[in-house]
């Protein structure tokens, strides 16, 4: 560990502040507009969002002309803005936002760990607690900013640091890479915990979607956090987390692990990998989430919940009659204001 903590450390990306772009981005703010800040270009945060276009069908990448209320949507986009432009005023302060994971060496050998980053929003106080947020994907897009930066702000009004994490997707998240991210990401923060203002215990994996099924994984057993030697979650809080993958799982394999031995992450569901030992678990979905009906609803909550209960794993489910897929914070939908109920859920199970 010691040496791995040394790797770490010696990875850490020089920084240099660049010219400073000013914090008035809006829901109006064009993606054009906001990639050409050079506050948040600084920053290196990514920035490629995926829409979907109700012309054609389909998701295709954002457009320049595209607003951030088009492209995030009303359920999260305030949340979105206010995380933009804390990542400015936070940039302009002096604060590097983006740290790589892997090493050039390690780069060299798979190229596809350069995509894998650590977006940080420090906390305003020293030694807080800290959240890591996976957001969800669809094989070929991620939400850093739908659900990173959103939910990010959020935590951190609440006196939370907060690590948004860009991991492998689609064809780059073959042989368990996305866990391996996860716990590079861990390794990473509790090895520099001091620089962080963070410590190391009691920290919280939020998941949306399929990076909800990540985060659950990690936390058990087979594949988790005990393999990559950090500490165990504080709390474990899920957003309409896929449980199992259910019929799409030999598609997985077909996309990604065609000439692979063994399971891999996505064959796994949260509920198996839950025992006694597991973290305590904040969970909500929707009766209306078609995206949980296309893998068969009964496989998702409804299952989680039951392997949290047969376990005696402390947890709370919350079921909304109507919150989509997709909607984040959920403003305006029967979820508002989860988030408060998350953070209360995390604050009891983690108390001295």
């Amino acid at each position: 560990m010691a040496a791995l903590a040394l790797l770490v450390v010696l990875a850490l990306p020089a920084f240099a502040e660049g010219k400073k772009g000013e914090a008035n981005i809006t829901p109006q703010t064009t993606m054009k507009e906001l990639r050409e800040n050079p506050s948040i270009k600084g920053s290196g945060l990514y920035t490629y969002v995926y829409v979907w276009e109700r012309d054609c069908g389909f998701l295709q990448n954002s457009k320049d002309n595209d607003t951030l209320q088009q492209v995030i949507g009303k359920q999260s986009v305030n949340s979105c803005v206010a995380g933009m432009n804390l990542i400015i005023e936070t940039y302009n302060a002096g604060t590097q936002i983006t740290y790589k994971l892997f090493t050039p060496e390690e780069i060299a050998q798979d190229k596809s760990r350069d995509h894998v980053e650590l977006y940080y929003f420090p906390a305003e106080q020293p030694n807080a607690k800290y959240a890591v947020v996976l957001s969800g994907n669809a094989l070929f897009y991620s939400g850093e900013m739908r659900g990173g930066v959103s939910t990010a702000w959020e935590l951190h009004q609440r006196g939370y640091a907060v690590f948004a994490l860009r991991y492998r997707i689609g064809k780059e998240a073959k042989d368990n890479a996305p866990l391996e991210d996860l716990g590079r990401a861990i390794q990473f923060i509790t090895a520099n915990a001091e620089t962080f203002g963070v410590r190391t215990e009691d920290y919280a994996l939020l998941g949306y979607s399929s990076g909800g099924q990540i985060t659950g994984v990690f936390c058990g057993k087979e594949l988790g956090y005990r393999n990559y030697n950090v500490p165990k979650p504080g709390v474990l809080l899920l957003v309409y987390p896929i449980n199992n993958f259910y019929e799409a799982k030999p598609i997985y394999h077909l996309l990604l692990d065609t000439h692979g031995d063994g399971r891999r992450y996505y064959d796994h569901n949260i509920s198996d990998c839950i025992d006694a030992d597991y973290p305590p678990t904040y969970f909500w979905y929707a009766r209306n989430d078609v995206m949980l009906m296309a893998f068969n609803y009964w496989q998702q909550g409804p299952a989680l919940q039951q392997a949290l209960a047969a376990n005696g794993v402390p947890y709370q489910e919350h079921v909304y009659r109507c919150a989509q897929h997709g909607v984040g914070i959920g403003e305006g939908t029967d979820a508002e204001g989860w988030i408060k109920e998350a953070v209360a859920f995390w604050e009891a199970h983690t108390a001295p």
